[in-house]
């Protein structure tokens, strides 16, 4: 059996930024370490982890990039599904994400917006693919 049941986001505040998820996608807390340096939010089947840049870096022994990039966002990103793009993009910016791509219609009808959130991780607030 194999089954795709997370995705862990290296963070400087865990705490902080899984707050920024639950408030901004309304993502129920599933468990924070006592240390608050790693936690998890139940977003459905696959769960959106968040690890420190510490705990990340003692898994890690050969190290990795952190997101903190002051350009451009990892060529990666979250997808957040919504009936209602205007009203989310306009609540992940008041809860502190940065705006990165306007509304967009495509041509096969999905409307989509990108954010960068707090540790600037980009993510895809949309409307289904009809």
């Amino acid at each position: 059996m194999i089954k795709f049941k997370y995705v862990i986001l290296y963070v400087e505040n865990v705490e902080q930024s899984m707050n920024f998820y639950k408030n901004t996608f309304e993502a129920e807390i599933k468990f924070i370490t006592p240390e608050k340096d790693y936690g998890e939010l139940l977003t459905g089947e696959t769960s959106l982890s968040f690890a420190s840049i510490s705990l990340a870096g003692s898994n890690l022994k050969q190290g990795f990039l952190p997101s903190k990039t002051e350009a451009k966002p990892f060529g990666i990103e979250l997808g957040f599904v919504t009936d209602d793009v205007e009203a989310l993009l306009e609540k992940a910016v008041k809860n502190g994400a940065e705006l990165y791509e306007e509304i967009a219609v495509k041509p096969w009808g999905q409307k989509t917006a990108y954010i960068k959130d707090l540790d600037h991780y980009l993510v895809e607030i949309c409307t289904e693919i009809q």
